[in-house]
């Protein structure tokens, strides 16, 4: 086993199903993510970080809801059985299911095309947990990090974008192994009024927001978090990357104005950056930013 088996699980991998301690007094938080090669990463992304994002976009879902992580489960389908590459992966899992004391309780191994679906559960406080649809007309519009540098770094790797070896490396490495803001999310409970992860694009996802909450929106496209891996594009490149780019896994929230302040001191206490990008109105799934995308471009979609 990977860690010390914790209290609350009764019987774990080696059965034919895990047998878990439900906590008294609790939520159960779940959320499952299917990750398939080719659509999700690219072919050739080294399979210790395959194994870190298969792990980090499920933990982002968790952190968006304001969960604690608990345990989760693996299936992993593989076309032919390479022992390298199935260590080097689960290396990469290891490595943030101890960082988050999250425990493998069970899974499975099939052959087929590259294809990882992990669920994770978490627990929040009964009622507690951070929705999408809370957002109240005159909420801040905050988001986490810096948005577009995975977009960037997967145009790298396909080789549509060239940057400075700095930057280049930089970008992909925010494409492949994403930051869970769990610690956040523990500031956001009981503060935010609606919160979601960004997974296919500022834009889109804030639409998603919008439309669960009955609201509008007016973004500033001026007060967007951008890295400096970003500053040597143009205006048009690097909004286009941190407006519809997907893949950033920071955190969306809306916040009254009456905890920015609070908020945004305890999160830089803990080196996480967060910024207000706009602010919510009553407009319903009215969204309005003060800058038009060459393209129209809003996100990623599945089955476009």
């Amino acid at each position: 086993m990977w860690q010390p088996v914790p209290d609350d699980v009764r019987i774990s991998v080696g059965d034919d199903a895990a047998v878990l301690r439900i906590a008294s007094g609790k939520e159960l938080v779940v959320s499952v993510d299917t990750s398939n090669a080719g659509i999700h990463f690219p072919l050739e992304t080294p399979p210790h970080a395959i194994g870190y994002k298969s792990l980090a976009v499920n933990l982002s879902d968790l952190a968006a809801m304001g969960a604690a992580p608990a345990w989760f489960t693996l299936a992993l389908s593989l076309p032919t059985a390479d022992n390298a590459w199935v260590s080097e992966f689960a290396r990469g899992v290891r490595e943030l299911a101890e960082q988050h004391g999250i425990f493998l309780i069970g899974g499975d191994t099939t052959r087929g095309a590259l294809s990882i679906t992990i669920q994770v559960m978490g627990w929040a406080e009964p009622g507690k947990a951070l929705l999408r649809s809370g957002a109240q007309s005159g909420d801040l519009i905050c988001v986490s990090g810096t948005l577009g540098d995975a977009a960037a770094g997967l145009a790298v790797v396909q080789q549509r974008l060239v940057l400075s070896p700095e930057a280049a490396v930089f970008c992909v490495q925010r494409l492949n192994y994403p930051t869970p803001r769990l610690a956040l999310a523990s500031l956001l409970r009981g503060r935010a009024t609606a919160c979601m992860d960004i997974s296919d694009g500022l834009l889109a996802d804030l639409g998603h927001l919008l439309k669960a909450s009955g609201v509008g929106a007016q973004l500033q496209h001026g007060l967007l978090p951008l890295s400096s891996a970003l500053a040597q594009l143009p205006l048009a490149q690097r909004l286009g990357f941190a407006l519809s780019g997907g893949d950033d896994y920071e955190l969306l929230f809306t916040l009254p104005k009456a905890h920015w302040e609070d908020v945004k001191s305890q999160a830089e206490a803990q080196q996480i950056q967060v910024t207000v990008i706009g602010k919510v109105d009553a407009k319903q799934q009215n969204l309005q930013i003060d800058y038009t995308l060459p393209d129209q471009r809003w996100g990623y979609e599945h089955f476009s």
